[in-house]
């Protein structure tokens, strides 16, 4: 049974109001009573009165959504795509981790925000669902705005869905092992009330059979941070990272809960161009897709079975990523790893020469990052090549535009080329 009385003193808190109406600007809001069901669509909040008039007439809680829109009361069921786009002025990337068990939802959680943290990304809101879980969210200040010339705004729901897809990926392994860390097979499948054998998968753990991580569609819905959980009468309370670890539940009761920390922070715009880098080229390799991607357009050359070449025989942009970067360390990884498949290294080489390489970054990338870049590229049997020399999103941005103009000289668009081109050279000058 819902106490309103509970319910109104905590929206008549002048800072709980004005944190709703900071997170509420631009997004389409939405009224869920103490049944559980939804008031109409669309609404918006903009007042202070608005956020006491909906309490007063029954709402609990207030989801929002995760798009942007110009104008939120404009939408309508059934709007063409390109109406959708235009009235969009952007969208946040929600991670919602649903999990029944609790313990297992904070692990979860922390393996999201370091994956997060691994591609570079610092504006990451955390907080409590006011249920069993919890949300992470990138704003859309983090991504680049423009993705392949599309406007990023205009790419929703497709790239959120693959940056999830991708980070499902990045994390699986490390979050299976941290999961059996915790407890053994039998025990986690009591605590998330599933079968052994639904989250078992090939006589191993499936962690995300465990922990279902959602998708979302066009005009999707989430609780909004500081409003009341309508199901536990919990606060959906923001969180920093560092205190998810120690977080209990009763520190969002009503009476506890304290307006303290603001969900979305934004330190630096862009930050999250890296890691839409690698999501969109680990998709279009994994799925297929007849789409372009940051590294298409690349011409396929077989793999020899010659020797393996030496560095010297290396083009000027890949001796200089070999000294060491401080900025597009991860983009660094592709452009080495499948450079020097191309040049006939065998995997313990590359292996062993991308540690050594790491160590003179600043700073080194995590080995946890180095180890999972790696293990994917092993698996591939395809042939894989650097980008071409004229890919703006890698040498370019990653201050390397001038040491790629040897090989534009000898008439090599990548840098794959740039060794035969020389070793060609040198014999008709042998000749």
């Amino acid at each position: 049974m819902v106490d309103f009385v509970q319910v109104w003193n905590w929206y008549s808190r002048e800072k709980v109001r004005r944190a709703i109406l900071e997170f509420a600007k631009n997004r389409e809001v939405v009224s869920v009573f103490s049944d559980g069901s939804y008031g109409r669509r669309p609404d918006s909040l903009n007042y202070d009165g608005d956020v006491l008039q909906a309490i007063a007439e029954g709402t609990v809680a207030f989801h929002s959504s995760v798009e942007r829109w110009e104008n939120p009361t404009r939408l309508d069921i059934g709007m063409k795509r390109e109406d959708l786009d235009n009235l969009r002025i952007g969208w946040d990337l929600l991670i919602d981790l649903d999990v029944k068990d609790f313990e297992i939802a904070k692990i979860a959680t922390k393996k999201f925000i370091e994956a997060l943290q691994d591609h570079g990304v610092k504006n990451i809101g955390t907080k409590f669902t006011g249920g069993k879980s919890f949300h992470v969210i990138v704003p859309f200040e983090s991504f680049p705005s423009k993705v392949n010339g599309i406007p990023t705004k205009n790419l929703y729901p497709e790239l959120s869905q693959k940056i999830i897809e991708y980070l499902k990926w990045y994390v699986k392994d490390e979050l299976k092992e941290a999961l059996l860390s915790l407890d053994n097979l039998n025990n986690i499948s009591q605590r998330v009330g599933k079968p052994l054998k639904e989250i078992v998968v090939n006589d191993e753990l499936d962690p995300f059979k465990v922990i279902n991580v959602d998708i979302f569609g066009s005009r999707h819905l989430f609780r909004m941070p500081y409003s009341l959980n309508e199901n536990t009468m919990l606060v959906s309370l923001p969180l920093r990272i560092e205190e998810i670890d120690s977080f209990e539940k009763e520190q969002a009761e009503i009476k506890k809960a304290k307006v303290e920390e603001s969900f979305l922070k934004i330190y630096t715009k862009e930050d999250a161009t890296a890691l839409v880098v690698e999501a969109l080229d680990w998709y279009d390799k994994n799925y297929k897709e007849e789409e372009k991607s940051i590294a298409v357009n690349i011409p396929k050359r077989p793999i020899s079975k010659k020797s393996k070449i030496p560095e010297e025989f290396f083009p000027p942009c890949i001796k200089k990523i070999l000294e060491g970067l401080d900025d597009g360390r991860k983009r660094a990884i592709f452009v080495l790893v499948t450079f020097l498949r191309n040049m006939n290294w065998s995997l313990e080489e590359i292996e062993k020469k991308i540690y050594e390489w790491n160590e003179k970054n600043k700073p080194p990338l995590r080995m946890n990052y180095l180890k999972n870049q790696l293990r994917w590229h092993f698996r591939q049997d395809r042939n894989l090549l650097p980008p071409n020399c004229d890919n703006k999103s890698f040498y370019e941005d990653m201050g390397l535009k001038d040491f790629c103009e040897e090989c534009l000289k000898l008439g090599v668009k990548n840098p794959v080329n740039y060794p035969f081109a020389i070793l060609k050279r040198k014999k008709k000058k042998t000749k």
